[in-house]
């Protein structure tokens, strides 16, 4: 049986990990074995069950219970459902992006990097980019263009952050990654790794140097690892000094560049397809 309990206050501690809690209060750096994250939209939520993540509690709004939260309540078992009328709910900011429902869970372990790299083909491998917007609108491109896992660098933003996973459309659940091994120095280290395990490495840089996305060469190799920089300075030297290609996009009208999730998703379409 459902456990429904009906909110009429904000200020209730049972919000506390909706409304309160920071995102860092939630990842629990010093326990991530106890780390959460919050799942928004039916959808969202029911991507993070189909990927075995396990829920803790929901919030919703009232009149979702008996709608269309019924068969996602069913699949989350004897869990508290904190259950609020759309007045109260307003109050945490954002709400109105999350189709009136809520879902918090515990952080699933990540996967080894040779368990995301095992049997892949084409990977991407995000360097230092810290905006969460960018990460999730780069882990949908891939989910949707042909990637078989994606690599983070320990400065990116975490994907299982609230606004990463919402614009992700929950395809976080649905891509394999992690982050580089720490005990691997990027990029010298880590760079070696992934030629190790036989991938061609493609920096994408506006460098003299650099080949056309659609270069033969490049398309044809068996194993490819497409690296992204951060927001703004890009890619940094000593990575792009490491790769075997340094890629372009060809542009027109005198624009230089795209911004980095927009440039993932034409990279991902042209040398995902194979």
């Amino acid at each position: 049986m459902p456990n429904i309990i009906e909110i009429t206050d904000f200020a209730a501690p049972d919000l506390d990990i909706y409304a309160r809690l920071t995102e860092g209060q939630l990842l629990n750096r010093h326990e991530p074995d106890k780390g959460i994250f919050i799942a928004e939209s039916p959808k969202v939520i029911e991507r993070a069950l189909d990927a075995g993540c396990v829920p803790i509690s929901m919030l919703m709004e009232k009149k979702h219970v008996e709608s269309q939260a019924r068969e996602i309540i069913r699949r989350c078992g004897d869990i508290p459902v904190y259950a609020a009328e759309f007045d109260v709910l307003t109050q945490l900011t954002g709400f109105h992006l999350t189709r009136g429902m809520l879902c918090a869970m515990y952080r699933p372990p990540l996967p080894g990097t040779e368990e995301i790299c095992a049997g892949a083909r084409r990977i991407a491998v995000l360097e230092n980019v810290m905006n969460p917007t960018n990460v999730g609108a780069i882990f949908r491109s891939a989910a949707a263009l042909n990637m078989d896992g994606i690599l983070l660098t320990s400065a990116c933003s975490n994907p299982l952050y609230r606004r990463a996973i919402r614009v992700s459309m929950g395809t976080v659940f649905q891509i394999p990654w992690t982050f580089l091994d720490s005990r691997l120095s990027w990029p010298r280290e880590g760079m070696g790794f992934l030629h190790e395990l036989g991938f061609v490495t493609a920096a994408m840089a506006l460098n003299d140097d650099s080949v056309s996305i659609d270069d033969s060469g490049l398309m044809s190799e068996e194993k490819l690892a497409i690296i992204l920089g951060t927001e703004g300075d890009g890619l940094a030297a000593g990575t792009i000094a490491g790769c075997d290609y340094t890629v372009r996009i060809p542009m027109s009208h005198g624009v230089d560049s795209l911004n980095v999730a927009a440039a993932s998703a034409v990279a991902f379409w042209q040398l995902g397809r194979r």
